[in-house]
């Protein structure tokens, strides 16, 4: 049989009113945990009060707050379920009154030598998540009266402890979020630091191979060429793959935050272009390069400007047919460069300009 619902006064109503209020604008759990045990203690007239959740991996409750600040080895102290007050409240899911703990087997001396604590009495309820499951333990502790717990102050504390239940649950959970989240940042920024080094680092090597292969297949002979074009075809490969893994990183960043720097715009795409050169040398294209004799600098992220060039030379090497001709231009048009690269490739059709 369902138990009845508690009655209160006006007063009583507007206090828990405010009460819910308060727990549920903040979902600091320390604050929560603080306030909670503070209007326990007000609300039954109690020495102090004391709140214990239930660790779910281990089954065990553990003290989050009282009214005495909470040493290290109380904190450091768990409580079974088994014998003792408040996992007796807990396994129940019911209210506890024990009017004299000298007299309970199942109180345990430790918890008041930890805070220098003489206990009498105690009032005890559960605190219930939304599916009015156990999570906690919230504890009134010896009445300022001197006398016994009332069926006013059960009611009273057990009101207080179902809002507490969900504020408390709905903090912890919070917690958890945020503690994923921050993993998940952090990984995050691991595989974009990784991409960022590992780009940068294979690329260089990467483009000495290519150069010494390209120069070495010209001076082969036949049969010798043929193993050459398999290692240039498997490190255009690999460079592809590179580029790709630089691709991603400023797609996942959805919007690239530049890193500017300044740059010798001539240097970098004569770079590139012999990195490329490879490719077009197998596929007997032509290719003629205009570019200034002395620097272009500019403010440029590096990165990004590389992405760029690479992407524009790979696909005029792979659009222009065998025997094909590309131009690649950069020159300065007052406070701009312009980099060019004109292929005798299929092109773009005008109505997809």
């Amino acid at each position: 049989m369902d138990k009845e619902m508690p009655k209160m006064d006006a007063v009583g109503l507007a206090r828990m009113v405010e009460i819910s209020r308060v727990l549920n604008s903040t979902t600091n759990l320390d604050q929560l945990l603080n306030y909670i045990i503070t209007e326990a203690a007000e609300l039954t007239q109690t020495e102090a009060a004391s709140i214990l959740l239930l660790d779910p991996r281990t089954r065990q409750l553990h003290f989050k707050a009282s009214s005495n600040d909470i040493p290290l080895q109380m904190a450091n102290m768990p409580v079974s379920l088994d014998n003792s007050v408040a996992g007796a409240i807990l396994l129940s899911n019911q209210p506890l009154i024990v009017p004299d703990v000298s007299q309970d087997t199942r109180w345990n001396k430790k918890v008041d030598k930890a805070i220098d604590f003489q206990t009498r009495s105690i009032l005890g309820v559960p605190m219930r998540n939304v599916d009015q499951e156990p999570v906690g333990v919230l504890e009134a502790l010896n009445k300022l009266s001197g006398g016994a717990f009332s069926e006013q102050d059960e009611e009273t504390l057990s009101i207080l402890a179902d809002i507490a239940g969900v504020a408390v649950e709905k903090a912890r959970l919070f917690e958890e979020l945020q503690q994923a989240n921050m993993e998940l940042s952090e990984l995050d920024q691991l595989k974009t630091d990784f991409i960022a080094i590992a780009s940068h680092e294979l690329r260089t090597p990467l483009s000495v191979i290519l150069g010494y292969v390209s120069f070495l297949r010209e001076e082969a002979s036949p049969t010798m060429a043929d193993q050459f074009d398999s290692v240039l075809q498997a490190a255009v490969h690999l460079r592809s793959l590179i580029q790709d893994m630089l691709n991603l990183r400023y797609v996942d960043a959805g919007e690239a935050a530049l890193d500017m720097e300044t740059l010798d715009i001539v240097a970098l795409v004569r770079e590139m272009q012999l990195a490329d050169d490879e490719t077009a040398v197998a596929k007997s294209q032509l290719v003629q390069i205009n570019l200034p004799d002395t620097p272009l600098m500019v403010a440029a992220d590096h990165s990004m400007i590389e992405v760029i060039v690479d992407n524009l030379l790979s696909n005029a090497i792979k659009f222009t047919p065998q025997g094909g001709e590309i131009n690649i231009s950069l020159q300065r048009q007052g406070q701009e460069v312009w980099f060019a690269i004109q292929d005798t490739g299929i092109g773009i059709p005008t109505d997809q300009l």
